[in-house]
């Protein structure tokens, strides 16, 4: 075991158009990785160097199977950009000065809790966009609860398209002996991850990834309630992010507001290209550069991951809102999707003729989209668009 950098060679080496890819991957290959960096050789990512206490051998086994699988797999593509706002003034980021100010505090890995003026600028930012869906939808507005059941999020799909990020729930054992245990444990100071490994059980609750499965359980095995339904909600979600988080980008703690559209193919997809318009325009007015393009999830471990990549580009199923942050970087704020039946199917949720209904949703993560409105325009509220600076607090 070594502690220093290690390089790890990629047999066959990784073309440079797919080198996001396999960055997005490296560290859930495993927890050892503390930091790494891309070698690359003639247009061609040919090695990883890497950081922390790892095994070479077991690495480079690891590495180049998520090599072989998730990443070689796919198709370079250039991202297909459906429309692009043009920034109306410099953009910086502004991450550093939220925490020398205190406004923002981090909290341990992926947690970092947030002060004025950023909460009332994420509820004035999510005011509107609720505005926008009730007002063009009709949206019906629901509040889940945090945690959602195993067996709903199985149905999802998610746990064999994306075990990397997925965070479960446990409890003690309903049992004294258990609990008596565990307490002298603890009591005596000993490890507590090693008291919960050996007196917990019952993993059958998990912290939700998005708050749309939520939605798609509550109608479950059932005919929906209209031939055409709109359904939002705002609420906290949870994605192991390992060490990729950076600022306010990728918490595993964070908050959505999501838009959850059910019915027929052509009302789903009419409602998502409208959703598109009117938040483009949202944007424009706020003075907010930045674009949507074609996007694709990071599939993992999973023997179709590519394929199913390719397929989301292909078929436009999958699209992002990206805006800047400066110094060349950007963050996706929000998400616009098309699951054709998928969903329907594997929920049991049923139109009036009893086929599986057509759903879509879009998703804003509120920090973000925070953090980057910051990043335009600063900490002080005096220099904000007036549609957002009277209503914030100081």
């Amino acid at each position: 075991m070594t502690s220093t950098m290690t390089r790890i060679p990629l047999v066959p080496a990784v073309p440079e158009a797919l080198a996001e890819e396999l960055a997005r991957r490296v560290y859930f290959v495993s927890e050892a990785i503390t930091g790494f960096t891309l070698v690359r050789s003639g247009g061609e990512i040919t090695a990883v160097d890497v950081t922390g206490a790892v095994d070479a051998g077991e690495l480079t086994r690891k590495l180049n199977l998520v090599v072989a699988g998730d990443v070689l797999a796919q198709r370079p593509a250039r991202p297909k950009v459906v429309w692009r706002i043009p920034e109306t003034g410099p953009v910086r980021d502004v991450y550093r000065e939220l925490v020398a100010r205190g406004v923002a505090a981090e909290s341990g890995e992926g947690l970092v809790a947030v002060g004025e003026p950023v909460l009332s600028l994420m509820d004035r930012l999510d005011a509107a966009i609720r505005a926008i869906v009730t007002e063009e939808f009709g949206a019906r507005e629901f509040r889940y609860p945090t945690l959602i059941p195993a067996g709903a999020l199985r149905r999802t799909g998610y746990l064999t398209s994306f075990p990397q990020y997925l965070m479960a729930v446990t409890r003690l054992h309903g049992d004294v002996d258990d609990y008596r245990a565990f307490l002298d444990a603890v009591a005596a100071g000993g490890d507590v991850s090693a008291a919960l490994r050996a007196h917990c059980g019952g993993f059958d609750l998990f912290l939700p990834p998005t708050m749309c499965f939520h939605t798609y359980h509550q109608y479950a095995d059932g005919p929906l309630p209209a031939p055409e339904l709109v359904v939002t909600a705002r609420g906290k979600s949870f994605r192991h992010e390992s060490r990729y988080r950076r600022g306010l980008e990728r918490l595993w703690d964070f908050t959505i507001r999501e838009i959850v559209f059910l019915g027929p193919a052509e009302s789903v997809l009419d409602r998502r290209a409208r959703l598109m318009g009117r938040t483009r325009a949202w944007l424009e007015s706020l003075g907010l550069g930045g674009r949507c393009e074609v996007a694709a999830d990071p599939f993992f471990l999973n023997e179709t991951a590519a394929a199913r990549a390719w397929s989301q580009r292909l078929l436009e199923l999958k699209y992002e809102l990206r805006l800047p942050l400066g110094a060349g970087r950007d963050v996706a704020v929000a998400s616009f999707n098309y699951h054709e039946r998928f969903f329907g199917e594997s929920f049991g949720i049923r139109d009036a003729a009893g086929e599986p209904v057509f759903t879509g949703c879009a998703g804003f993560g509120l920090e973000r989209l925070a953090y980057a409105f910051l990043c335009r325009y600063g900490l002080d509220p005096a220099a904000w668009p007036d549609a957002l600076a009277g209503e914030v607090a100081r």
